[in-house]
């Protein structure tokens, strides 16, 4: 035995406050306890009580925002995911959740490990994994420090995904200065299960064994959840072992007897071991089913000598999961992980006492409440001071009349065209399997949302995820109702009915009053939108101190939203130009305003103004009305308007078709410049066959919403209009070979 392994300190408050517990979050654990805590409660405390594993300084946000509807099998934070009802018998488990910080010190593990624990959310609820999608940002890409990062992550993901057996579909990636230091790397999983075949993660039946299985435990990881608690600094390279290490081949095993666990009925409860490890689990599990734990830690299969157990509670090592099963029937799940190669091993039961007791050495090294510990029971609840920053009194009343602009509408449809924001993210999704399991209908690339097929259903579903930091950074509430209605509209020109979300909300320090307030206006706005759209929140993760010593990242709330296809065959819509002489039609609100536009920011370094103008109610009858006109086949391309306005839209339309077009867009008025680049809401591109344009009128019109045509599909060029053209050849070659290039540092 290591002697100095197994000493613990005496805890003081000193101790507690480097544990990153407040002096009265310190005294609040000694009334819980009657005592003072052992060094092992302490760091159980700390990380449980972390904002990580807490949301203290979140969860009342949270709760005002709508988390039920007709279609959720489990409200918002029951379980490890969301659960939607999709039909035919089948449940939809998806899940979003950030792995920043792990990333910006060590970029490979951080993004790997991501796509490992937010994959085993899903099929810890017992659905299958089906698809894998992203959302990146990082700083400029002429910083040789964010080329490092971008490249390790793209490989980390890549890494693991592919050899995890699950298609990455779809993503995004954006670039801008405030990301420097201090990259978001977003991971989302969607699973599918048969309703009624779900597990929870609950621990009930006194004397019901508690089982670990998968990885052996070491001492990566420890205090990872506190890291994640805390802003990025100088001093975060020597973090280094907060990060977990991943291994995408254990994982599968692990799915796959997981999976087969749960089919012999003789699971009550699971849990994926992710934030803070047994600690987590082991509470958590036990906090749901009011009942409680004891452990014998010396029965945890270590895969280093000499571990104490404040390290064994606290280690976050990868591919682990926690299973209650039926007393008696330990035997057929140890069975069926000896089958994969896996560890299953007893290491406690549970009890009636509501405590989470730890066992080492034949002492007993921590005695807890689970309650104590956990969101929903003692954990603290913080509503914490706000401010609107100054900030917005000079951006939101920015004069765009003082933009002087010479540069011809040629060079700036290419200088866009070459945006990192906008230009083609091929070197980065072609690193990813994008098509194992054979499920991908439409994958990364020509489409604003993925579409994956559902095998033995006509169905399938449509997934984004979707966010536009500027707009946040420039109208809080408004940049939330926007990432939630672009990730539907996305969602809509796809074919899928939008359904619900899922959220990984970026943000700075919490204890600062400003970014509090933008960070409960943001959450208001997304409410908003939400309700609007029918579209509840089942989950997802917040994540803040997302700063770095030059300050705080635009604040993004990264949506990930869920459609479903009603006939993929039928319905699966794609945005390239499909065939000669089909007319385009542009569909939806006026093309007005350039605050907070990609055209501002690249073309004239200014990120000002205020975000672009939203009518919830205008944007939910258009899209209704496009999906009306998809599901009755009557277009044949849907892209919706975003980054770079009109003009960007169509040449993505026309680099994707490899087909040109005729343009006039004189019936949408204003200025050229706003009419080309607006990036207003509340639009979106179609084409068709001349003899539906009728039809396809009167369905909008129906429903309130303006019709232009614009143009005719034709030749290898585009005409923006009669002294503007551009061959589709060279706008593809700026297009596809911006990021490339970027990252090798050319």
């Amino acid at each position: 035995m290591n002697d100095s392994a197994q000493k613990e300190p005496q805890v003081t408050l000193d101790l507690a406050r480097e544990h990153g517990l407040t002096d009265e979050e310190y005294t609040k654990i000694c009334d819980y306890l009657g005592r003072i805590p052992t060094y092992t409660e302490l760091g159980v405390y700390s990380v449980m009580w972390s904002e990580h594993c807490s949301y203290k300084n979140s969860i009342a946000v949270l709760k005002t925002l709508p988390r039920s509807g007709p279609q959720l099998l489990v409200d918002a934070g029951e379980e490890n995911a969301g659960l939607v009802d999709i039909g035919d018998g089948l449940a939809c488990a998806f899940k979003i959740e950030s792995h920043n910080h792990p990333s910006a010190v060590e970029p490979y593990q951080g993004a790997a490990t991501g796509v490992g624990g937010i994959h085993r959310d899903i099929f810890t609820m017992g659905a299958r994994p089906i698809a894998s999608l992203n959302s990146l940002r990082f700083g400029s890409l002429e910083n040789p420090r964010v080329r490092f990062l971008l490249d390790g992550v793209v490989r980390g993901i890549a890494d693991y995904g592919n050899a995890f057996g699950v298609p990455m579909v779809a993503g995004e990636v954006c670039f801008d200065e405030s990301y420097d230091g201090n990259p978001l790397v977003n991971a989302m999983s969607v699973g599918i299960v048969k309703v009624g075949e779900t597990a929870s993660a609950i621990a009930i039946g006194e004397g019901n064994p508690v089982l670990i299985v998968g990885s052996s435990t070491g001492r990566d990881g420890i205090h990872g959840a506190t890291f994640a608690s805390e802003e990025i600094s100088e001093a975060s390279e020597a973090k280094r072992p907060s990060v977990q290490v991943g291994d995408p081949f254990m994982e599968k095993l692990l799915l796959e007897a997981s999976l087969e666990a749960l089919q012999t009925g003789a699971v009550v409860g699971m849990q994926d071991m992710g934030a803070a490890g047994i600690a987590c689990s082991t509470s958590e599990m036990s906090a749901k089913g009011e009942s409680g734990m004891v452990i014998d830690l010396d029965k945890v299969p270590a895969r280093e000598n000499g571990m104490s157990a404040y390290e064994l509670l606290l280690s976050e090592s990868q591919e682990r999961m926690l299973i209650v099963a039926e007393k008696g029937r330990e035997q057929e799940i140890i069975d069926v992980y000896k089958k994969w190669d896996l560890h299953a091993i007893v290491i406690g039961e549970v009890t009636n006492s509501g405590r989470v007791q730890y066992h080492k050495e034949g002492e007993l090294k921590a005695d807890m409440p689970a309650d104590s510990l956990v969101l929903g029971g003692g954990a603290p609840v913080y509503i914490r001071e706000t401010k609107r920053p100054e900030y917005l009194d000079k951006t939101m009343f920015f004069d765009i009349s003082t933009i002087k602009d010479d540069a011809a509408l040629s060079d700036n449809i290419k200088k866009l065209l070459g945006s990192p924001n906008i230009a083609s993210k091929r070197w980065v999704y072609e690193q990813y399997d994008t098509m194992v399991r054979t499920n991908t209908v439409v994958g990364p690339g020509p489409s604003d949302a993925a579409v994956i097929r559902l095998k033995g259903s006509k169905k399938g579903l449509a997934v984004k995820t979707d966010c536009n930091g500027r707009y946040v950074y420039l109208n809080p509430r408004k940049g939330g109702q926007i990432a939630v209605v672009e990730a539907a509209r996305n969602v809509v020109c796809a074919g899928g009915k939008p359904v619900a979300i899922t959220n990984c909300l970026n943000f700075g320090n919490p204890y600062k009053p400003e970014m509090y307030w933008v960070f409960k206006e943001a959450v208001g706005g997304m409410g908003d939108a939400c309700n609007a759209l029918g579209t509840p929140v089942t989950g997802g993760n917040v994540s803040f101190y997302n700063e770095n010593p030059k300050g705080s990242v635009f604040p993004t709330p990264t949506i990930g939203m869920l459609g479903i296809v009603e006939d993929v065959e039928r319905d699966a819509m794609t945005a390239s130009f499909k065939r000669e002489g089909d007319t385009i039609l542009y569909i939806g609100a006026p093309r007005r305003g350039l605050g907070g536009t990609e055209y501002l920011s690249w073309c004239h370094k200014i990120t000002s103004g205020d975000a672009p103008e939203l009518d919830l109610t205008f944007e939910k009858s258009l899209q209704n009305a496009t999906l009306e006109v998809i599901q009755r086949q009557l277009i044949n391309a849907a892209h919706d308007l975003s980054d770079g306005g009109i003009a960007i839209a169509l040449a993505e339309m026309a680099i994707f078709g490899k087909l040109g077009a005729y343009l006039d867009l004189s019936s949408l008025g204003g200025s050229t410049t706003e009419t080309f680049f607006s990036e207003a809401q509340s639009g979106i591109l179609v084409t068709c066959e001349p003899l539906k344009v009728p039809v396809i009128k009167e369905i909008y019109h129906r429903a309130g919403i303006p019709v232009h045509e614009i143009g005719k599909v034709s030749g290898s060029t585009v005409e923006f209009d009669s002294s503007t053209v551009l061959t589709v050849d060279e706008m593809t070659t700026i297009y596809e070979g911006t990021i490339g290039k970027a990252v090798s540092g050319k």
